[in-house]
């Protein structure tokens, strides 16, 4: 059974090192101003816009496995956020994809509303995202 009660939010932030290049997506999920899931994954090479799709698509993910019903998703990308409120087309086709992939799993919500806010407000996913690139650097140069 998930957690449940209380107001959530959904940071969620892509990056990549070169764009395309090394990309990681970070989610922090917070419940009421407590942390209650994080996630940082290594993507491989995408653009900056796959892995902020990619962070939301799995942020998503990480709270319909909560069990969270109501959410709302804080994000730096201004284009990822117009695009899921419906305010900009998505146009280049592999974003498209991933747009698809998100709005299934908004479906899974009772409510969903999508918030752009500043870098500043965003660095604890900003960090999650880059950790998962830092630890794929850190263990390509173990290897050699």
């Amino acid at each position: 059974m998930g957690i449940s009660g209380g107001e959530f939010r959904l940071y969620v932030d892509g990056a990549a090192r070169g764009n395309p290049g090394p990309a990681g997506a970070g989610g922090v999920l917070m419940l009421n101003g407590q942390v209650v899931g994080r996630l940082s994954v290594f993507l491989g090479t995408r653009t900056n816009n796959e892995a902020e799709y990619e962070a939301l698509i799995r942020g998503l993910a990480l709270a319909v496995d909560q069990g969270v019903r109501g959410l709302e998703v804080c994000m730096d990308s201004e284009l990822v956020v117009r695009q899921m409120q419906g305010n900009y087309k998505v146009k280049q086709a592999r974003l498209a994809e991933l747009h698809v992939q998100a709005q299934k799993l908004t479906a899974g919500f009772e409510r969903v509303v999508f918030t752009h806010v500043p870098r500043t407000e965003n660095k604890l996913a900003d960090k999650q995202a880059n950790l998962a690139i830092d630890d794929y650097e850190f263990l390509k140069k173990l290897k050699k």
